[in-house]
C-alpha cells in the first residue's frame, strides 16, 4: 500500500506548484480484458514544463486513452508515468485527480449547480473557504471573459454552447493544476465559435503557462495552438512528435503527409508573424488596409491577394515599419518558423485585430 505521508506531500507539492509541471510516460501499456492486442502499446514521452503538447490521429487510434491514462481515469497495464519526477501511480487516484484539470467536448457541467457552483466544485473538495472559492470563482470568470455579476448564479441551460466551454475551462483550471488534460473540448462548438474558444484559450495560456495534453482529431487545429504536436497511429504509436512548422515542413512519412494534406505552404505560413519576414521600407502608394507585425503571413499574402497590390505595409501600434510583397513572403518558407508564432496570431484573433 502506498504511504499515505508520501502521497500528501506529492500531492501537496502539485497543489502548490505554479505555472506547468513536466510529464514523462515511459513505456505506458493498456491491454483491455479479453484482447488480444493492446489499444496502446510502449509509449514514451516527455513534455516539458508548460508546453502545450497536442495528440492528433484518427479515431480509435488510442490517443484519448493514453491521455486519460495520465489522470488514471484508465489505469495503465504497465509503465510509469511522472509528474515533475513523482511517480502519479502510487498515489490515490481520486486525489490525483483533484489536482489535474480534465475538459472534455460534451463539457459535462452539472444542470443543477449554478456556473458559480460548477466552478468550485473541486475547490469544496480540497477544503477551501467559502470566501476562498468565490474569489477564485469571480477570478476565473473575468479571466474567461464571463462578468461574474452577469454568469456567476445562472445556470448550464442559460448559457450559449461557447459560453458553457469556456464555464469547463474554468472549472478544470479552479485549483490551479500544473497539468491540464483536454480531450477535444472545442469540437462540438460551429467552426465560428471553435475559432474564437481557440484563441481565446492560446491567449489564455499565454498568461497561465500550465502544461497541456490536447486531443483532437483535427489536424488545423493542432497546427495553430501547438507548441509541439504527437501524429499518432494505430495503439498510440507516435510516428512524428515535432513543432508544427518542422511537421509541416518535413514530415517524417507519407502517413504524416496524409495528415497536412494539400497547402503545407499556405499552413506554414499562417505560423510565421509578418514582422518575422524581410521588410522593405514603408510604401506610402501601398493600399490604406494594413497587417500587424504580429499577423501571420497567410493574412498579409491575403491582403495582397485581396487588393491586388504590389507590396502592403506592415504596422507595430500605430506606426508602419516596413512593407511586404510575394517575394518576401515566398522567402520566409525556406527559412525555419518560430514555434511562438501560432501562440502570437491566436493572441491577435483574441484581442480582435484584424
Amino acid at each position: 500500500m502506498p504511504d499515505i505521508s508520501t502521497n500528501t506531500g506529492i500531492l501537496s507539492a502539485l497543489a502548490s506548484r505554479q505555472g506547468g509541471a513536466s510529464i514523462e510516460l515511459d513505456r505506458i501499456t493498456k491491454l483491455y480484458p479479453g484482447q488480444t492486442a493492446p489499444a496502446v502499446e510502449d509509449f514514451s514521452m516527455r513534455i516539458e514544463p508548460g508546453e502545450l503538447v497536442m495528440f492528433v490521429g484518427p479515431s480509435g487510434c488510442g490517443k484519448t486513452t493514453t491521455m486519460k491514462m495520465i489522470n488514471r481515469i484508465i489505469e495503465p497495464t504497465s509503465g510509469s508515468i511522472r509528474i515533475d519526477g513523482n511517480d502519479v501511480l502510487s498515489l490515490d487516484a481520486n486525489e490525483l485527480r483533484r489536482h489535474i484539470g480534465y475538459v472534455i467536448q460534451q463539457i459535462g457541467l452539472f444542470p443543477h449547480f449554478t456556473i458559480a457552483e460548477n466552478i468550485g466544485t473541486v475547490p469544496r473538495l480540497l477544503g477551501w473557504s467559502k470566501q476562498r472559492i468565490k474569489e477564485r470563482v469571480e477570478e476565473l470568470l473575468e479571466t474567461v471573459q464571463l462578468d461574474p455579476g452577469v454568469f456567476a448564479n445562472r445556470y448550464p441551460r442559460q448559457l450559449s454552447g461557447g459560453q458553457q466551454q469556456r464555464v469547463g475551462v474554468a472549472r478544470a483550471l479552479a485549483a490551479d493544476p500544473p497539468v491540464m488534460l483536454m480531450d477535444e473540448p472545442f469540437g462540438a462548438t460551429d467552426p465560428i465559435t471553435r475559432e474564437r474558444l481557440q484563441a481565446e484559450f492560446l491567449r489564455l495560456q499565454a498568461e497561465i503557462g500550465k502544461t497541456i495534453i490536447f486531443v483532437t482529431h483535427d489536424f488545423e487545429e493542432a497546427i495553430r495552438m501547438g507548441d509541439r504536436i504527437a501524429v499518432l497511429s494505430e495503439r498510440s504509436r507516435i510516428e512524428q512528435f515535432d513543432t508544427p512548422a518542422n511537421i509541416l515542413k518535413n514530415p517524417a512519412n507519407d502517413y504524416v503527409s496524409s495528415f497536412i494534406g494539400e497547402g503545407a505552404a499556405l499552413k506554414r505560413l499562417a505560423l510565421i508573424p509578418s514582422g518575422d519576414a524581410p521588410l522593405g521600407p514603408v510604401d506610402a502608394s501601398a493600399p490604406a488596409s494594413t497587417v500587424a507585425s504580429t499577423d501571420s503571413l497567410r493574412e498579409a499574402l491575403d491582403h495582397l491577394v485581396f487588393t491586388g497590390a504590389p507590396r502592403i505595409n506592415v504596422t507595430e501600434g500605430d506606426r508602419a515599419v516596413g512593407s511586404l510583397d510575394y517575394a518576401a513572403i515566398s522567402s520566409v518558407l525556406g527559412a525555419e518558423a518560430p514555434r511562438s508564432a501560432a501562440r502570437t496570431a491566436g493572441t491577435a484573433a483574441a484581442e480582435g485585430r484584424p
